[in-house]
């Protein structure tokens, strides 16, 4: 029996998710969460051998918690599922340890083979978004102006910015120069779209 946790905001996909999973016989979900910080402690308790999740969710994001659990439980492998096919997020879902990344809109039958492959140590991506990551490249910018950009998604001030990551006004303006500089755009609007839309936020 494959142990599978699944970790998603919205009710109704996790349900869709937990009832698809529910006819296949070799699969068992042994919890489900709905945060990104309420993934590891159920994990250890659980110990799933595969833990579905979801990018974007409060409390973090699904890329960071499958760093986290390849940590905290080694030998549960991790298969993110996403609405957004941006290559930017599958490479940094591989960097930090998942063993696949499919589309939320791959078709029914596809998730329970995905797992099972998964669960026999394959890597499992979508080819059209392999080519995609490949031939875009890895994201130019640093931690810290990936942080900035981020945090200054929703029209925040650079004092702002500054007040929620612990950072001079200056040390954030030099981060937003430099990203800007870097994706080769007008202004950090310009530069966070483009981040956002390649995956890199």
């Amino acid at each position: 029996m494959i142990r599978v946790l699944i970790a998603e905001d919205q009710a109704m996909v996790r349900g869709a998710l937990k009832a698809l999973l529910a006819m296949e016989d070799d699969i068992e979900i042994v919890a489900e969460v709905d945060r990104a910080d309420r993934v590891v402690e159920p994990a250890n308790q659980c110990k799933p051998d595969v833990a579905l999740l979801d990018i974007e969710m409060p409390g973090g994001d699904g890329i960071t918690t499958a760093s986290q659990l390849r940590k905290e439980l080694p030998s549960c492998k991790t298969l993110i599922l996403t609405t957004f096919g941006r290559p930017g997020f599958l490479r940094r879902a591989m960097e930090a340890g998942a063993s696949g990344f499919m589309l939320k809109d791959a078709p029914a039958q596809e998730l329970a083979l995905a797992i099972r492959k998964t669960m026999h140590g394959e890597r499992v991506v979508d080819p059209g978004l392999a080519a995609a990551a490949l031939s875009t490249g890895s994201s130019p910018l640093s931690d810290r102006e990936r942080d900035v950009l981020k945090a200054g998604q929703g029209g925040a001030s650079i004092a702002e910015i500054a007040r929620s990551l612990f950072l001079s006004e200056g040390t954030v303006r030099n981060y937003l120069s430099a990203a800007i500089q870097k994706l080769d755009v007008g202004n950090r609007t310009e530069a966070a779209r483009v981040a956002e839309e390649q995956g890199w936020l």
